[in-house]
């Protein structure tokens, strides 16, 4: 009975894993269908997002278009509550995606001198000067198996920067270090 159990676990962590992921593929296949109209054809929604993305991309990087972009971006950023959903969701894609990508810089912070605790994460900014703060960076620490994490300001002697790629770092973050470096 116990090799059945074992059998059943070992079935398990193969299956799960790989049945969730295609769930929520298909999932998400569904629903971009649904959302152009086009339950008939399976995965043409997800083609008509990508084209649609890739489309807009290659326009906004004309230059008869940048004006307008620039001017829809600022009354974006002047409308109250528009301008904080907006600037929040811009910051964000900003910082994983594009020039300006923020969790580039892997760090270890030591938390705890006398215990030698450390945490992961990512240096976001090296100086804090206009809050009267040049001593202190920003490290933001993604939470593990989950899409949120918490900013804080350490000193800059307790960090240290790693020589790791930053998509290993932010990996092992996200599985609670269970994946390897």
């Amino acid at each position: 009975m116990s090799k059945l159990g074992t059998y059943f676990l070992n079935g398990l962590l193969i299956l799960a894993p790989i049945t969730i992921t295609i769930y929520i593929l298909v999932g998400i296949f569904m629903w971009l269908d649904g959302l152009f109209n086009l339950n008939g054809y399976p995965g043409l929604g997800l083609l008509t997002m990508l084209v649609l993305i890739t489309l807009v991309g290659f326009i906004a990087r004309s230059f008869a278009v940048r004006p307008f972009l620039v001017l829809t971006e600022r009354v974006l950023h002047r409308t109250p509550l528009v301008s904080i959903i907006y600037s929040s969701l811009k910051d964000l894609f900003d910082a994983f995606v594009g020039d300006n990508q923020k969790f580039n810089r892997p760090v270890l912070v030591c938390v705890n001198e006398e215990t030698k605790s450390y945490r992961m994460g990512f240096a976001t900014q090296d100086d804090l000067s206009v809050m009267h703060r040049p001593d202190l960076l920003a490290v933001y620490y993604p939470h593990s198996y989950n899409f949120s994490g918490e900013l804080q300001l350490v000193p800059k002697e307790s960090v240290t920067y790693l020589d790791l790629p930053s998509s290993e770092v932010m990996k092992f973050i996200v599985s609670g270090g269970v994946s390897k470096l």
